[in-house]
């Protein structure tokens, strides 16, 4: 374990600030948007970019940058990740995330511990969230192919896209599902409403790995 004390750490902080952010900007897009949502969604969905821009480019090197149970369990199916490291960061994201909610609503003198009343469900939401994380791990797998560079600003622009294209907003993230639960705000989910989109977010990765081994990955013949 002590050659994962630093990308467990990079995950934690990385999850920690991402997930503040999508909450933490939602809160703020609210309070000063005077009720425009779509205001409110542009706040949100700019400053949630910008952010992964920031944390990939800067935690990319230590850890991949996943903060995203999906995202990992897509790099332990590929062989990238052992079993025990990827339990181990999908526990730190979860908690990192979690963490940084909490804190969020410190920030803004709100009850710290508080649950989501706001309701997302329905096939339509459904089907958002397995769009959006199809595309998230395509774009992932696809822009570390053929431009590894390019891996930041690649995922912060698809998920700013994304918050806009998707009927659910975007959350393609089994743990910012579960963290966006324990905040009643612009960015929360009914606890309710999280296992269908979880179940949706892991059918879309899973999509999105066989598409990109067809597509994205050399024939025997191409070798």
């Amino acid at each position: 374990m002590a050659a994962l004390r630093r990308p467990l750490a990079a995950e934690a902080l990385g999850s920690f600030f991402l997930f503040a952010t999508v909450v933490g900007s939602g809160i703020m897009a609210e309070r000063l948007s005077g009720g425009n949502v779509a205001v409110a969604l542009l706040g949100n969905s700019v400053a949630t970019g910008a952010m992964l821009y920031v944390l990939i480019t800067m935690l990319g090197p230590i850890s991949g940058a996943h903060f995203n149970p999906a995202v990992t369990l897509v790099m332990w199916l590929r062989k990238e990740l052992q079993a025990k490291a990827a339990l181990a960061y999908m526990l730190v994201q979860v908690a990192g995330g979690i963490l940084g909610v909490w804190m969020t609503h410190l920030m803004f003198d709100d009850a710290v511990v508080q649950f989501s009343d706001k309701a997302r469900t329905g096939l339509g939401q459904w089907t958002g969230e397995f769009i959006a994380t199809f595309g998230l791990v395509l774009t992932i797998l696809g822009t570390l192919r053929t431009r590894p560079q390019a891996v930041p600003v690649s995922v912060a622009l698809y998920i700013t896209a994304a918050y806009w294209f998707t009927s659910s907003t975007s959350f393609a993230n089994p743990a910012i599902t579960v963290a966006r639960s324990l905040s009643n705000s612009f960015a929360g989910i009914a606890p309710a409403d999280v296992a269908p989109f979880i179940a949706a977010q892991l059918l879309g990765a899973f999509a999105a790995l066989l598409v990109a081994k067809q597509m994205l990955e050399p024939s025997d013949l191409e070798q």
